[in-house]
């Protein structure tokens, strides 16, 4: 059995071991900053070549001192960039959605602009339009083709007049309100549309097919005399569309004719005018003539 008094001794000699090692490094420590302060004193070029090899010795340590010190300063700057980086990113993307949006309102004003630019073109033609209006629906799933506008009997719409856009011919009005009144599209099985070709004014025949696409037959011609890329206008027979009105362009032949995409897209127009029908005002009387009195105007 160890005794007690063992343990106290073991403690004492380890605390005289550690104050013998306290002192020896003091005393190496000022004997080294004389003989320093001696160097320095005596030869201070020696002084300068030892300040470079005690910088030479300890530099690896100051090495991998300052590597680690970067390493944990690099980690907390990557933890701070990686959190700002997540505000950043969400504030570049909502500025982004901003912007997109910006740009796609843009192009809207810019193709609105456009086709009122063109709308006013027309109404300062020969023929006075009724009235401007905006397509505020389409039947375009359905095997009938009508449009609604925002004109109606009070603007001076009728049933049956021509509506046409910038890029050419609508259809005719159908049923009139007194603020809206319902398009009868050209491509609707019901309506035909009288026209000739640009190039040589062939006589042609339009109807609708209840898709997106128009029939055309030649009338009065031998074979089919169409080709692909002829372009259609209106004729004005039968005294209803204006002539010279675009109507659509040869896309494909058949056996009796022709297939024609029209040139105006009733989903796309954003404006139509409503024209008077060819033959308005053809029946009203001539203005009277004033009949003067000759003798009168001899001065008998």
């Amino acid at each position: 059995m160890a005794s007690p008094n063992d343990g106290r001794h073991s403690y004492a000699r380890r605390a005289q071991y550690g104050a013998f090692a306290a002192y020896l490094v003091a005393i190496v420590g000022i004997i080294t900053g004389l003989m320093a302060a001696i160097i320095w004193v005596v030869d201070p070029v020696g002084f300068a070549n030892l300040r470079i090899l005690v910088a030479e010795a300890t530099a690896p340590v100051a090495r991998t001192v300052n590597a680690g010190t970067g390493a944990a300063g690099g980690i907390d700057d990557s933890i701070a960039a990686w959190w700002r980086a997540g505000s950043q990113n969400q504030a570049l993307r909502e500025d982004l959605t901003r912007a997109r949006r910006m740009v796609i309102h843009a192009h809207g004003l810019e193709a609105e602009n456009a086709e009122l630019r063109r709308l006013l073109a027309l109404t300062r033609g020969d023929i006075r339009p009724i009235a401007t209006a905006q397509l505020l629906s389409t039947s375009a799933n359905s095997t009938r083709r009508y449009a609604i506008i925002d004109a109606g009997y009070g603007d001076g719409v009728r049933s049956g007049q021509p509506v046409r856009s910038a890029d050419g011919l609508i259809g005719r009005t159908l049923e009139v309100g007194p603020n809206v009144a319902r398009v009868l599209l050209i491509t609707d099985q019901q309506n035909v549309v009288p026209a000739r070709r640009a190039r040589d004014g062939l006589a042609l025949l339009v109807s609708g097919r209840g898709d997106e696409l128009l029939d055309v037959r030649a009338l009065n011609a031998a074979g089919n005399p169409l080709k692909i890329g002829d372009v259609l206008h209106s004729s004005g027979s039968g005294g209803l569309y204006q002539p010279r009105t675009p109507i659509g362009i040869i896309i494909r032949l058949t056996s009796e004719g022709g297939l024609a995409r029209p040139l105006a897209d009733p989903g796309s127009n954003i404006g139509v005018i409503v024209e008077p029908a060819a033959n308005a005002g053809l029946d009203e009387p001539p203005p009277p003539v004033e009949q003067r009195d000759p003798i009168s105007e001899d001065g008998n």
